[in-house]
C-alpha cells in the first residue's frame, strides 16, 4: 500500500523556521512528481510546493522565496524547508503525489502564533 508519513511540524514563532520530512512507502517513487499541501482551519487543502523527479520546483505565490522543497529519490523522502514563517502559514501540512494523489496521511500541524 502506498503511504506518505509526514514529520517535523510544531510551534514556531513568527520569523522562525521548520523543516518537514515525508517518507514514502511504495514503489516507483522517483517517477512521480511530489507535492506539499496544507489545509488551514475552515479552508480547502492547497498545494504549496511541488517537485518533479529531475528536481525542478514550483511554489505557491504565498510561500515563494520562503519555502524550499527537495527530495531524495534514493531514500524515498521529500522535504519542505520553511523559513520566515508567518501566522498565515498555520495549517496541517501533508505530502503526496503532485498529481493523482493516493491515500492522504495524517499530516503534521504547523502553528505560527500571531
Amino acid at each position: 500500500q502506498v503511504q506518505f508519513v509526514e514529520s517535523g511540524g510544531g510551534l514556531v514563532q513568527p520569523g522562525g523556521s521548520l523543516r518537514l520530512s515525508c517518507a514514502y512507502s511504495g514503489s516507483a517513487f522517483s517517477i512521480y512528481a511530489s507535492g506539499w499541501f496544507r489545509q488551514a482551519p475552515g479552508k480547502q487543502r492547497e498545494l504549496v510546493a511541488s517537485i518533479i523527479s529531475g528536481g525542478s520546483t514550483n511554489y505557491a505565490d504565498s510561500v515563494q522565496g520562503r519555502f524550499t522543497i527537495s527530495r531524495n529519490n534514493a531514500k524515498n523522502m521529500v522535504y519542505l524547508q520553511m523559513n520566515r514563517l508567518k501566522p498565515e502559514d498555520t495549517a496541517v501540512y501533508y505530502c503526496n503525489r503532485r498529481y493523482d494523489q493516493v491515500t492522504w496521511g495524517q499530516g503534521n500541524q504547523v502553528t505560527v502564533p500571531s
